[in-house]
């Protein structure tokens, strides 16, 4: 009788190990992480904004793949950094066009963030979704709704829209007494059964909020 009831657990056990391993594997396909390096332009090891603060850089994030919020991101040496009215940032594009996807996705899970601030509600920048049928939508980037500056105090708040994805610090920052930390916003596709073909990226240029993208993960229909 003894035996039996050690058998019977080690069946629940094995049992229990391979379905969590099925479920993971089935949560694996859900997402396709874009590769923005083809545009990338910022290292994340070197200092952002024309060196102005020394050790202001994103190097104490992972880079691979990793799970933010739930949400699985493959992080790169480089990320998409646009300009703004700021005179250190005033060598960046205003827009990075044609980021690949070529896939069906039911939503898009974008974790970004911006150098310096605007005034909340401010439009700073947007990310224009193409569909393979040549129509397309706009997600907008306002300030306080979708992002916050990067460096922060105990006493920021949060984007009223998005969640706070990531948490760290830098030199940089420091100086401050700021931390830095980085924000993910989640678009849904009204659109999930027609392909999309790439994405758009462009700031505003009328603010000196900076906007800058780390990674973006589609979620597949």
């Amino acid at each position: 009788m003894r035996s039996y009831s050690v058998m019977a657990a080690l069946i629940c056990v094995l049992g229990a190990t391979l379905t969590g391993v099925a479920d993971d594997k089935k949560s694996d396909k859900k997402w396709t992480c874009l590769d923005l390096q083809p545009k990338a332009n910022q290292k994340l090891k070197e200092d952002f904004h024309d060196n102005a603060f020394p050790g202001n850089n994103l190097a104490n994030l992972s880079q691979g793949e990793q799970t933010l919020e739930g949400v699985k991101f493959n992080i790169g040496e480089k990320l998409i950094q646009l300009t703004s009215t700021q005179e250190s940032v005033a060598k960046m594009p205003e827009k990075v066009e044609g980021i690949k996807v070529d896939a069906k996705i039911a939503k898009l899970h974008i974790l970004h963030a911006t150098g310096w601030s605007a005034e909340d509600g401010a439009q700073i920048g947007e990310y224009t979704v193409n569909w393979e049928d040549g129509s397309s939508a706009t997600i907008p980037i306002e300030y306080g709704k979708d992002v916050l500056d990067w460096w922060c105090t105990s006493e920021s708040g949060t984007p009223s829209r998005s969640k706070v994805a990531w948490k760290g610090e830098n030199e940089g920052a420091k100086t401050l007494n700021n931390t830095i930390r980085l924000y993910m916003t989640t678009w849904e596709n009204p659109k999930p059964d027609k392909k999309v073909k790439s994405i758009d990226y462009s700031t505003t240029k009328k603010t000196p909020a900076a906007p800058f993208c780390v990674a973006i993960t589609a979620e597949e229909k």
